[in-house]
């Protein structure tokens, strides 16, 4: 099939490189010359593992191609799918369409022949309404259908996650859309992987209620591993005992700094903006922002209170940077409010993340980046493990107490067994142990 996507951003660059994988002929389209050229000469405008391998493979086999010609990209296309950002809108948090609504109306200009647009892209409720009203709006002529199809892929497994998904998520009631759709995703039938199908707007909302879900997960045991430290019990034993049950599953159970990236701030907040629109209040999930966004300055205060309360004049050194591992993402990071805590207390930081830097220097300042895991102790008072990058859980400890001046470590993702790192001689804090 004949597949365009619009945006080459981390969903349309990762989806569309699998649908070629899977056969499929895919366009990339972006508006972005620059990310173009560097797709053009093979160079990945994001850090995903495999990515690279992945997209020049199927260039060379002639299945996927880029360019910033929108009509020509979506000419005699299947599925045209709207993969733009949705970032919180600036002032009232709701999201940003207006890269939605944009993509809506170019396309609408240049269709013919039957053709489903699918919002890739996570929208709140009742956008795939007004994506179809533009393309009326500006081609009354066109014989089109809108659906929705959310993704669900998580950054660092992003290409695992697109070709053995958990289900994959199609909203409409169009006989003809749900098709195409089909036609899309037979390549994973062989994998049995459930084809949901629903009504657009139940599409649209599923996103959301996912997102806000795994973040109350998140959020709901990080407190239990604050009240852990208080009654002297250990979260992961805790996390263990409860994951247990079938009813709850150990996923998203890890104590940490609190989450961050592309998707679950701003959905979270996206939905509870739909849901104060609507005259449906989400307490719980308003209560998951709050706590969340608490947590983050609250780890930075955790490492100076590991540190004897003061750190003026003090040197912290910080092993990664970005949300999560296995990524360039800064968005929302834990370590952006961790290290601007510290700093803000007076001490100096040094930081060292495998992928991170380049997105890091552009929302923090006054860091010293530095070239390796060991460059970053050199003279610090403190060591704070902030992102769990495989490259941290097997670090000489004999090495690490020689570098730093103080035998302190804070470890923020609970990498390390306290029996290890205190035999080690170091003084260990954890999460909710």
């Amino acid at each position: 099939m004949r597949i365009t996507m619009i945006g080459s951003g981390y969903v349309g660059l990762v989806s569309g490189a699998c649908f070629a994988d899977f056969g499929h002929e895919v366009v990339c389209v972006d508006k972005d010359q620059r990310k173009i050229d560097l797709l053009l000469n093979g160079v990945m405008p994001i850090f995903e593992p495999g990515l690279d391998e992945l997209v020049a493979r199927n260039v060379a086999a002639g299945r996927l191609r880029f360019t910033i010609d929108l009509p020509e990209g979506i000419k005699d296309a299947e599925a045209i799918f709207i993969a733009v950002g949705t970032p919180s809108r600036r002032g009232d948090g709701h999201a940003d369409l207006s890269y939605v609504y944009a993509a809506a109306e170019e396309i609408g200009r240049s269709l013919t022949g039957f053709t489903v647009i699918v919002d890739k892209s996570t929208v709140p409720v009742g956008t795939g309404d007004e994506v179809e009203r533009i393309i009326r709006e500006v081609n009354p002529e066109a014989d089109f259908a809108v659906a929705s199809n959310p993704e669900f892929l998580r950054e660092g497994a992003a290409i695992d996650d697109f070709k053995r998904p958990d289900r994959i998520v199609i909203g409409s009631d169009d006989p003809r859309a749900l098709a195409v759709m089909r036609g899309v995703y037979r390549p994973l039938y062989l994998n049995k992987s459930p084809l949901v199908e629903m009504s657009r707007r139940a599409a649209e909302l599923t996103k959301y209620a996912g997102n806000a879900f795994l973040a109350t997960k998140i959020t709901f045991i990080n407190e239990i591993a604050d009240l852990c430290e208080k009654v002297g019990a250990d979260v992961q034993d805790v996390a263990r005992g409860i994951g247990l049950d079938g009813r709850i599953g150990n996923k998203f159970l890890h104590a940490g700094p609190g989450y961050g990236g592309s998707c679950f701030p701003k959905d979270t907040l996206a939905l509870l903006k739909t849901a104060q629109d609507y005259e449906a209040p989400q307490r719980i999930v308003e209560a998951v922002v709050a706590v969340n966004d608490n947590r983050k300055r609250a780890m930075g205060r955790k490492v100076i209170a590991a540190m004897g309360g003061d750190v003026r004049g003090k040197t912290v050194a910080v092993l990664g940077l970005t949300f999560k591992p296995n990524t360039d993402d800064m968005r929302d990071s834990p370590a952006i409010a961790v290290i601007q805590t510290l700093q803000d207390a007076g001490a100096t930081v040094r930081a060292y993340d495998p992928e991170g830097h380049e997105q890091a220097k552009k929302v923090l300042d006054n860091v010293v980046y530095c070239d390796g895991a060991y460059q970053t102790m050199e003279g610090a008072d403190a060591l704070a493990i902030v992102t769990e990058w495989d490259a941290f859980r097997a670090l000489d400890f004999k090495r690490v107490k020689e570098l730093l001046s103080e035998p302190i470590i804070v470890d923020l993702r609970n990498v390390y067994p306290r029996e290890m790192v205190e035999q080690a001689g170091f003084v260990y804090h954890a999460v909710g142990r």
